[in-house]
């Protein structure tokens, strides 16, 4: 995932300076805020250890004051218009605005704290404002359509009029063409929508903690393996329950444990706790922020021009509307739901052989779904986890992987600052040995994270602003005890591939402006690299290089790796139907008109499935709208589609290069240059073809899915 933390910060921000911003007078003897002032680290990187919790209000605020008054400027000019004057000179705005809120947003989300949400729920609303005054600002986007209606006449190179057509969309849908009265209006919906958002972050936060499972009997715990129990303990420990387990909530509905866990009581507890966490009628409960949500966007949309929210979010992507991205997902939901529906049966019967005595139900899929799968390939994750120590399949998988494809390295670096002392950092040298970027990682749960795994920058690469990308992927896997190896489930795997897709999107970004560098890209197509990157997790070169038993050195047996390719399609059926319906639930939030009142939560939801027909009991969605964070605060608002969108340009991607030798540097450096390196510097589907020589055919991925329908592409 490429997280979105605050709108404005991910749409405006990366179009800032990074020049040293000028100090505040203060007073003599008095603490220097460390966020005034260019970092004097390697690529810029944040001196974590002087920051302090206190630093980012002030900074915030003060960089924000900059940035208007620069804008100000260029709008006050008398000189008339030209593309160094008005757009280069935005380009070059809110060096410390942009400094201090990536910093604080990305901690917000990864090491947050009271004093950090007390903040991000002051600043929301601000935020909002701020970027009102710059999109709503008249004689600004004067000199921005001043050059739109001009941009074929003014010896402007191909990327420089993507540029200038980009400045102008991003101010018409900030509402530049509105009257006065409704930019108003506009003014009030967002400046609540903000601080709702982060409401809704803080509350699932708070919810998924509290939701926790907490164990007082050994027995209970029967079926995990002896790591997940030491693990639990841990955790326990951590919360100042000694003497008991928990097992903490993932974000997903879908719980790990419920694959070992042989008691059907706890399953049903531990299921139970994930799908109410954030429903219990307390301070943490969502429902309330969450239907006020979806109708102000649909509000904002209306006054915007547009019938739904969906159809505002999908107009500059990929899709561009939203009936595209609902025909994608419900061509599939047949072939999904009667493969769910076949697990199912195959589930049931294998309760009924064993005498069970009782009906499937959804906390019983993960436990009897890991049972058919011994049963029909002998294929046991216990088997598998031993070969997947962490380090092992970072060094010798991740790195290597991409060593091979795009010849750069990797040195750790022991000297650059941290937020938590689990967090790790990598200088990354090109193949030429030239320095790259800095990369870091934090890879295990803690209470103070938000849920799931994303990629996002503390610096982006810009070749106005001469910076490299400084990269950081954050994830939750589950902490060994201390003194246990850290071990990894083959899906802890898969999402590490996954999100160093998109941290390699980033640090190849080879694009001169800011705005269009990187992975500021359609959020349809933000994704194909990192699920792209997937593919090389089980490719047979680099699996055999990670895929070594952490007490012995010994490669996994060929059988084993067998025993996985064979198992890939395994579940599919439950996995495609989740996914779907929480693509659909998403998608029918977003359509709501602007006419519509507010919604029951529950209500709506269980409508919603039975309308795209994916209200399949056993297999709920991925994630129910209460703790859906994708879309509520996590910028994938009408676009949780998109990877399925993405996963068909991916494996079709990955099916030319399986044509074309597979894992080479040829290979790796024709993909970096012709699709990597090149950020939004042109529309997407142009650049995919130009890579493929045709558009993306969906092929590839019913193979992938083990699913058969009636070939169809984006």
């Amino acid at each position: 995932m490429l997280r979105f933390p605050c709108a404005f910060v991910a749409a405006f921000c990366s179009a800032a300076s990074v020049a040293a911003a000028q100090s505040a007078p203060r007073a003599s003897g008095a603490r220097e805020n460390p966020l005034l002032e260019r970092s004097s680290l390697p690529f810029q990187a944040p001196p974590f250890d002087k920051i302090r919790d206190s630093d980012y209000q002030p900074a915030i605020e003060r960089g924000m004051r900059e940035q208007l008054a620069q804008m100000d400027s260029i709008a006050d000019q008398r000189a008339a218009p030209t593309f160094d004057n008005t757009i280069v000179a935005m380009e070059r705005t809110g060096a410390l605005f942009t400094r201090s809120a990536k910093i604080f947003f990305g901690l917000t989300t990864a090491n947050t704290d009271d004093t950090l949400q007390k903040i991000q729920e002051i600043e929301a609303p601000k935020l909002a404002a701020h970027s009102d005054a710059i999109y709503l600002n008249a004689k600004l986007f004067t000199r921005v359509k001043s050059l739109y209606d001009r941009r074929g006449t003014l010896g402007l190179d191909s990327v420089q009029q993507y540029l200038v057509r980009r400045y102008y969309l991003n101010f018409v849908r900030a509402g530049a063409q509105l009257s006065e009265s409704d930019k108003t209006t506009l003014r009030a919906l967002n400046r609540e929508e903000s601080t709702l958002a982060s409401k809704f972050q803080n509350r699932l936060l708070a919810a998924t903690k509290e939701g926790a499972l907490v164990i007082d009997d050994h027995a209970q715990l029967a079926g995990l393996s002896d790591a997940d129990i030491a693990a639990a303990a841990e955790a326990a420990k951590g919360r100042g329950l000694t003497g008991k387990w928990v097992l903490p909530l993932q974000n997903t509905t879908q719980q790990p444990a419920q694959a070992s866990l042989s008691d059907r009581a706890v399953r049903q507890r531990l299921f139970e706790a994930s799908t109410r966490r954030a429903e219990r009628g307390d301070s943490a409960d969502t429902r309330a922020t969450i239907a006020r949500l979806a109708q102000l966007r649909a509000r904002r949309a209306k006054l915007l021009g547009y019938p739904t929210y969906a159809a505002y979010a999908l107009d500059d992507q990929m899709a561009k509307t939203p009936e595209q991205a609902v025909k994608l997902l419900s061509d599939l939901v047949p072939p999904a739901t009667d493969k769910a529906r076949a697990e199912a049966a195959a589930m049931q019967a294998l309760v009924d052989k064993q005498h069970g005595g009782f009906t499937l139900a959804p906390w019983d899929w993960q436990y009897h779904a890991e049972q058919v799968r011994k049963a029909e390939y002998d294929l046991d994750e216990s088997q598998l986890e031993p070969y997947f120590e962490l380090d092992d399949v970072l060094q010798n998988g991740v790195f290597f992987a991409a060593n091979k494809l795009y010849g750069i390295t990797f040195k750790e670096r022991k000297d650059i600052p941290v937020w938590q002392p689990d967090v790790r950092v990598f200088e990354v040298f090109d193949a030429d040995g030239s320095p790259l970027a800095l990369w870091y990682c934090d890879y295990f749960k803690r209470d103070n994270k938000s849920g799931g795994a994303w990629e996002d920058t503390w610096v982006d690469q810009s070749g106005l602003l001469g910076t490299h990308a400084v990269v950081y992927n954050v994830a939750n896997f589950t902490k060994s005890a201390p003194g246990q190896p850290q071990l990894l489930t083959f899906d802890d795997v898969t999402t590490m591939f996954h999100e160093f897709g998109h941290a390699l999107h980033a640090m190849f970004s080879n694009v001169r402006y800011p705005t269009l560098a990187g992975t500021n890209v359609p959020r349809d197509f933000v994704e194909f690299p990192s699920q792209f990157n997937e593919h090389w997790a089980l490719d047979s070169t680099v699996f055999a290089h990670y895929a070594r038993h952490y007490q012995t050195g010994a490669p996994m047996p060929a059988a084993l790796v067998e025993k996985i390719k064979k198992a890939r399609t395994f579940n599919q059926g439950f996995l495609t139907t989740e996914y779907l319906a929480a693509s659909l639930l998403d998608l029918a939030w977003h359509t709501l008109p602007a006419s519509a009142p507010l919604q029951t939560v529950d209500a709506f939801e269980t409508d919603a499935l039975k309308r795209f027909h994916v209200d399949v009991p056993l297999v709920p969605p991925r994630y129910r709208s209460t703790y859906f964070a994708h879309i509520w605060s996590g910028g994938y608002s009408a676009g949780y589609y998109a990877y399925l969108w993405s996963e068909v340009i991916d494996d079709d991607a990955y099916a030319w290069f399986t044509e074309h030798g597979g894992l080479t540097r040829e290979n790796g450096q024709r993909f970096r240059d012709m699709l990597l390196s090149r950020g939004g510097t042109e529309d997407a589907a142009a650049m995919y073809r130009a890579f493929r020589g045709r558009d993306p055919s969906i092929e590839p991925l019913l193979e992938q899915r083990g699913l058969k329908v009636a070939p169809a592409t984006p």
